[in-house]
């Protein structure tokens, strides 16, 4: 199947284009959302398809959503996106597509880290904390963590980075309790999905969750669980305590852009059919060494 960039569907309202889904209004409560296999990298949209990335983000995501669906509720709706699309558009959300629940998003990213790396890292390297997280002394890159903590992040504007911000911050923003009851579900989350994954010979470093209430005030889980967009994925027999471990995700588009003359804004340099690739193969490679799926 070939790429998709970005999706033109005629017959639903288009209400936004994020940096990789395209959501569509399907009726007044639910949303059609259409994972592209847009990438982007510091931020910026790159001007190349990875093939395959959108339909992987949306199996592995689906994936997730099923087997946590007992700590908390997801968005899902069961419905067949094929089915609220007219029939010459079906091609473009074939695999890579969802209809579900249209929730009053939670603007706070639900940021769970169970290792010490990027971002993450440098923060410790220069306060000791993760976001006022206070950590052990003498920690090394991509160390183990004694338990995953909770570091929340403000959701920027598109092209904008998203910014740690401390749980009382996070607190004052949402509401204490919808604040603990939304800590305690991710790391709850997280830990089940480590598990899991441990099993099959990968380790999560590090992962962000976004919720959203529907018109009762209740919790959902949304947009995706555990991807390769979303998650710090490293292959635990290349894991190296002091090192930055290779990583199931965009991680060749990033070394590649770190190499080029750029500032880190749009537009992007355009990516050698190399590594485009090689990001597409390593998104794949992710699907099937955690799920144990092929690409559908």
């Amino acid at each position: 199947m070939s790429t998709l960039y970005e999706s033109s569907l005629r017959s639903l309202p288009m209400l936004g284009r994020g940096k990789v889904r395209d959501n569509y209004a399907v009726g007044n409560d639910r949303l059609l959302i259409v994972t592209t296999d847009r990438l982007s990298a510091f931020d910026v949209v790159m001007g190349e398809p990875i093939p395959d990335k959108g339909r992987v983000l949306n199996q592995m995501a689906n994936f997730w959503f099923e087997r946590l669906q007992h700590i908390v509720p997801n968005h899902l709706t069961g419905v067949a996106p094929e089915s609220v699309v007219a029939a010459d558009e079906v091609e473009q959300v074939k695999g890579r597509a969802v209809v579900v629940k249209r929730l009053e998003p939670i603007l706070v990213e639900a940021v769970v880290r169970g290792y010490l790396a990027g971002s993450g890292w440098k923060d410790y390297q220069a306060t000791g904390a993760i976001c006022g997280v206070a950590l052990p002394p003498g920690l090394q890159n991509a160390e183990k963590l004694p338990e995953p903590i909770f570091t929340p992040a403000a959701k920027a504007e598109m092209g904008q980075h998203d910014e740690n911000i401390s749980f009382e911050d996070m607190e004052r923003r949402i509401g204490t309790e919808l604040a603990a009851t939304i800590r305690d579900i991710s790391i709850k989350l997280y830990q089940e999905a480590s598990e899991y994954a441990a099993t099959r010979g990968i380790i999560i470093a590090d992962t962000k969750f976004e919720f959203g209430l529907d018109t009762d005030g209740k919790l959902y889980l949304m947009d995706e669980a555990l991807t390769a967009d979303s998650s710090r994925f490293w292959p635990a027999d290349q894991y190296r305590v002091g090192t930055n471990p290779p990583s199931f995700d965009k991680q060749f588009v990033r070394d590649w852009l770190e190499t080029q003359d750029w500032g880190k804004t749009a537009p992007a340099p355009q990516l050698p059919a190399d590594v485009v690739a090689r990001t597409s193969e390593k998104y794949c490679e992710a699907l099937e060494r955690l799920t144990g799926q092929k690409l559908a």
